[in-house]
């Protein structure tokens, strides 16, 4: 059964927060299920909601309990997720550059190993993907994207790595994503990106949203480093389609 063609399940998650679980499965309809009701309740602000926090499957939405209880709050989203979703206009397509393998991606070679393929391989199928933007989060700017292509689908590591590089591109089960931060992950490191998905002085600190699309083009070092310093001095490298 598609995950739209029923009402989202409510739950209390603490006293001053709903969760509105659409599937609880990885899934691009849920997830644009849990966008449109993300800008309906932006469009049309519900007293009490303080901050709304979209994932994959579910909406998190957090509410002051001295203006709306619970089952007041509970009614009106269902009846906004009752609502046919507004129209939107056309998501922005990202294109991503981002440096392969080698110290940039120190698990290319054993990704290819273990799916029986060559590095190269590897990479042009990765490249080849239109990815969507799932959702933000873990980190600031980590956005992890749907549309891997089924032959990259690949358990996570076994042990996760402590830390893992700024800018890292990995995939991991069935998601890839773009990690801005160095921290730990449990993925496996494809490349790296000069692009900055969060910088906290520069407008916008965040470059891409949930709904837009990415797609990746490959780059050698020495354009990774000259793109690095302009990324750092707050130049998007990333290119926007028109």
């Amino acid at each position: 059964m598609a995950a739209t063609s029923t009402l989202p399940r409510l739950l209390p998650s603490g006293d001053s927060a709903i969760t509105v679980e659409y599937s609880r499965d990885i899934d691009d309809a849920a997830n644009r299920s849990v966008l449109a009701l993300d800008r309906a309740l932006a469009r049309a602000p519900i007293a009490g909601v303080t901050e709304t926090v979209p994932t994959y499957r579910s909406l998190l939405v957090h509410y002051d309990p001295v203006q709306v209880d619970f089952d007041t709050l509970s009614e009106r989203l269902l009846a906004l997720a009752r609502t046919p979703a507004e129209a939107t206009a056309s998501a922005r397509r990202w294109r991503i550059p981002v440096c392969y393998g080698g110290e940039h991606g120190i698990d290319l070679e054993d990704v290819a190993k273990a799916l029986n393929t060559t590095p190269d391989d590897v990479v042009a199928r990765h490249v080849a993907g239109n990815y969507r933007v799932a959702m933000i989060g873990f980190t600031p700017g980590w956005s992890y994207l749907s549309g891997l292509d089924k032959s990259l689908h690949m358990p996570r590591r076994q042990n996760p790595r402590l830390l893992t590089p700024a800018g890292t591109v990995s995939i991991g089960g069935v998601q890839t994503g773009v990690q801005c931060l160095a921290g730990p992950s449990g993925w496996h490191l494809l490349g790296r990106t000069p692009v900055r998905t969060y910088q906290l002085h520069r407008n916008p600190t965040f470059l891409l949203e949930p709904g837009d699309y990415v797609t990746f083009s490959r780059i050698d070092a020495a354009m990774f480093a000259e793109q690095d310093r302009a990324a750092e001095a707050g130049e998007i490298v990333a290119e926007l389609a028109a």
